[in-house]
């Protein structure tokens, strides 16, 4: 759309900056995430999924050590057993497994080095770690009477700041990523009121002038499983504990790309590999290549 169309389709909408707009006619929305993770634990135990909640502290595995081509030692793991430590308990329980998905978003950097990766020499395949780490980001939901109304769509500004409708109250929902300059700690949930203030209300009034008098009602923090090397998922087998795949590092977006990545997993371990969508892209080996998948639109 162009800034005149833009304006003629959302009056409420400052096109200043703006050259170019997308906007979606169909097959685009948003859901409630918790539901649909309900929905999804309820229909897998229904199947016979067992749901147990506890922490990874360990990983019994067996070893093969080979020679490459280029004559560079590697070592081979393969997981036999897992060491789960029970919620409100100081035992753990060992599982037997197969095949270890390591699924564990924010933590799973933790969990693969539990397992070894990213252990050995710098610049060497065993030395490659997994560069996802948790990342806090702020939600914040604001009344406004004057706002978009009903017609607001999701909204996604060139500043990085982002809002949609939230019900029927003249409520949005709505924040924005720090710079790496400003980075939360990580290690508490507890919200920056002032980064609203200083960092994300700007850009909303700037765009929706109608949002120049707004009100936060509440706010909460939650973590991204935040890929530092080119902020895209990681999808697959790892090259040398081969038993472990990952499915992690979707700096946001994990929740939208669930159905299909779930699909291509389940694929690559029942088949040996991706049928529907090819997703090698997105390959372990791609952190010790150097090959970067960039994702640059992470709100």
């Amino acid at each position: 759309m162009s800034p005149a169309q833009l304006r003629n389709k959302f009056p409420w909408i400052n096109t200043e900056g703006v050259a170019l707009a997308s906007y979606g006619l169909e097959g685009e929305g948003w859901f409630d995430p918790y539901s649909l993770l309900q929905g999804l634990r309820r229909k897998v135990q229904s199947m016979g999924v067992i749901i147990c909640h506890g922490e990874v502290t360990r990983f019994v595995s067996s070893s093969n050590h080979m020679e490459t081509t280029s004559g560079e030692e590697v070592t081979l793991k393969r997981i036999h057993e897992v060491h789960v430590k029970m919620d409100h308990s100081l035992e753990y329980q060992p599982v037997e497994c197969a095949i270890v998905i390591n699924a564990a978003g924010a933590w799973s950097g933790q969990i693969a080095e539990l397992a070894g990766i990213g252990k050995g020499l710098p610049g060497t395949l065993q030395g490659t770690k997994l560069p996802v780490e948790p990342r806090k980001r702020y939600v914040y939901v604001w009344h406004c009477p004057q706002g978009p109304g009903l017609e607001a769509p999701l909204v996604a500004d060139i500043s990085g700041a982002y809002f949609r409708r939230e019900g029927l109250g003249n409520n949005y929902l709505g924040g924005c990523s720090p710079t790496e300059e400003e980075e939360p700690d990580p290690g508490n949930l507890e919200v920056d009121h002032d980064f609203f203030q200083d960092k994300v209300w700007p850009h909303l009034a700037q765009r929706v002038p109608a949002f120049e008098n707004l009100k936060v009602r509440s706010a909460w923090a939650g973590y991204y499983d935040y890929n530092t090397f080119d902020q895209n998922g990681v999808v697959g087998p790892h090259p040398l504990v081969v038993n472990m795949y990952f499915a992690t590092g979707f700096s946001g977006h994990g929740l939208q790309q669930a159905p299909a990545v779930g699909r291509a997993v389940a694929e690559l371990v029942l088949e040996g590999h991706f049928q529907t969508i090819n997703l090698s892209s997105f390959l372990f080996n791609r952190f010790y290549m150097g090959e970067k998948v960039q994702e640059y639109n992470i709100l």
